[in-house]
């Protein structure tokens, strides 16, 4: 009897290390998949930039006009020389700032979030709430033109990433949860935006 109870033990012994080295190794590779970021845009010197249009807005939220201008391009040299290094990781390679941590989280000035990367307005105050999960959460951008919103199939599930438009930066999720009007929440990472106070 303890011979077999012996056996059964290490038997659930080398499986939960099976079932533990596996679901380390598809982290892995999850991991390693989302830091390739496909749809990172590197400077080329071999085509013109493509030409992307967004609204201007002051730092109080006011609406200057529609502007079509060349989208930045610039290499991962330039971005690491201009950047802070958590802004460069989440704006350039996608990665994302724990829960909890953003200088921008509690943030209740009336003003505009700009993008780090290019200055372009994203998010308005207007439009901030407090969705307790640790990020800044907006129910809109300040402008649909502003943003591009792309299919993430990182992690292993399906969701919906949000990037400047001008600069192509990573700056979070949207999601299905949020507030009225738009039932929409836009998870931000804070070090991918700047804060503009309205003078």
């Amino acid at each position: 009897m303890f011979d077999r109870d012996k056996r059964t033990g290490r038997e659930i012994g080398r499986r939960a290390f099976i079932a533990t080295s596996g679901g380390a190794l598809v982290a892995f590779i999850l991991w390693c998949y989302q830091r390739s970021d496909p749809n990172r845009v590197e400077a080329s010197p071999d085509k013109p930039p493509q030409q992307v249009t967004i609204v201007e807005f002051t730092d109080a939220g006011v609406r200057k006009g529609v502007v079509t201008e060349p989208m930045i391009r610039k290499t991962d040299a330039e971005w690491k020389a201009q950047l802070p290094h958590d802004s460069y990781e989440i704006t350039r390679n996608a990665d994302t700032e724990r829960p909890f941590t953003g200088a921008l989280l509690n943030e209740h000035d009336k003003g505009v979030f700009r993008c780090i990367c290019c200055d372009t307005a994203l998010f308005s105050s207007e439009t901030k709430f407090d969705s307790g999960t640790g990020w800044p959460s907006f129910w809109a951008p300040i402008a649909k033109e502003n943003v591009n919103e792309i299919r993430d199939m990182s992690l292993g599930m399906m969701r919906t990433e949000v990037r400047c438009r001008l600069c192509d930066a990573h700056l979070g999720h949207v999601f299905d949860d949020g507030p009225d009007p738009t039932g929409l929440r836009y998870c931000m990472n804070s070090v991918a935006l700047r804060f503009a106070k309205a003078s």
